[in-house]
């Protein structure tokens, strides 16, 4: 019963609501063993592409199993020992978005004769900031969520940079330090742009201005996060390395907070304010829950860009392009035929003898027209294909 947002543990209203008696002796001691794994793995899972790198054999050096499917391998050992050890693992993450962009440079080569990648897609285009101002985001990589679609026009990004700022600040760290809205309120001049300060007897004066110029004194990433704690709080590179492990995705509950007296009472005795320091720790428990690296929301930003773009000035490739890329992003294919049509795409029926495999364009009235494939259509949709 206890998990994922259940919180953690069992009240004795739950007991009871569940039909049990919370006095019962059994029951009371079950209960109170339970609290003790509340945290505790509750099922092993594959990491789909964890690759483990050793300087000799990998057979030699941990037990390897056969997986469920064919030709495919696991290691026994779990991540943390891996990590124990110092043996080096990767995790590579693949992108249903790399495939649709891929899949629409090619429609763009076939059908209009240009050849773009993502190093040459122009940059900066006012367009697409404009359309993201509007919150015109279906399909695009994202910020094609409802939470996003409410920020963008509240953030209104007009540069590369500010899709970075995007991408990270609708996350449990920024939100649950209470970030966002003072980030925008400066962002819109509400609110003077204020770095806090030691005490002068302590330090710098201009210690976090340093870490927090590009998010206006706000910390939004990661890596400010952690900056803030060395320079702050005055961590080692040691307690400093405790922290970013603490702040591991999915990491047991309970690491992080073990760090939170340290670093509070450290930023209080420096003369910082005591809320801010508060602040500053409860946005790092928030991002033991999910958080953004800069590094990582400019690498995804720049997929929100190039998508954008797309939607922008090809609308039909764009759409295209996703439908032969599903299953991927938050809508289904009807939603993203529809939103086609509403940006001006001829869409036409999937027809036993026009329609290929995949979704392709072909001459329309007026530019390229959509035609769909019987491919992309799924459950009742196969039985009425003009039906979208």
């Amino acid at each position: 019963m206890v998990w994922g947002s259940w919180g953690t543990g069992v009240d004795e209203d739950q007991v009871r609501q569940a039909g049990f008696d919370p006095t019962e002796p059994r029951l009371a001691e079950a209960l109170r063993l339970a609290t003790e794994i509340i945290g505790f793995p509750r099922h092993l899972s594959q990491h789909v592409g964890g690759f483990v790198l050793t300087r000799g054999l990998l057979e030699e050096m941990v037990p390897i199993g056969n997986a469920a499917m064919a030709d495919r391998t696991f290691i026994e050992w779990d991540k943390d020992d891996i990590d124990a050890l110092g043996i080096l693992k990767v995790d590579i993450l693949a992108l249903g978005m790399l495939t649709c962009i891929r899949r629409a440079f090619d429609l763009i080569d076939r059908h209009y004769g240009q050849r773009y990648d993502l190093a040459t897609v122009p940059r900066e285009d006012p367009a697409v900031y404009d359309m993201l101002c509007r919150a015109d985001s279906i399909g695009v990589f994202q910020v094609e969520s409802r939470a996003q679609m409410n920020m963008l026009p509240r953030l209104k990004p007009s540069c590369f940079y500010d899709l970075v700022i995007e991408v990270a600040i609708v996350r449990p760290g920024p939100i649950q330090g209470d970030m966002v809205h003072p980030y925008l309120r400066r962002r819109d001049g509400k609110e003077p742009i204020d770095y806090p300060r030691p005490a002068p007897e302590h330090g710098d004066v201009k210690e976090l201005e340093y870490v927090l110029s590009r998010t206006k004194g706000v910390p939004l990433f990661q890596e400010q996060a952690m900056r803030i704690a060395q320079v702050a709080a005055l961590f080692s590179p040691e307690e400093v390395n405790e922290l970013r492990y603490a702040m591991a995705t999915f990491r047991r509950r309970g690491t992080i907070e073990s760090l939170e007296q340290r670093m509070v009472t450290r930023m209080i005795a420096r003369g910082y304010d005591p809320i801010f320091a508060q602040r500053c720790f409860n946005q790092i428990k928030g991002f033991g829950d999910y958080g953004f690296p800069e590094s990582h929301a400019a690498s995804f930003a720049r997929l929100v860009y190039v998508s954008s773009w797309l939607k922008c000035h090809f609308p039909a490739v764009f759409a295209a392009a996703l439908l032969n890329s599903q299953p991927m992003g938050f809508y289904a294919p009807a939603q993203l035929v529809r939103d086609a049509r509403q940006h001006g795409v001829e869409v036409r029926p999937a027809d036993v003898n026009d329609s290929g495999w995949d979704c392709t364009l072909e001459p329309g009235t007026y530019g390229f027209a959509l035609r769909l494939a019987c491919g992309c259509l799924t459950g009742s949709e196969q039985q009425r294909p003009t039906g979208f």
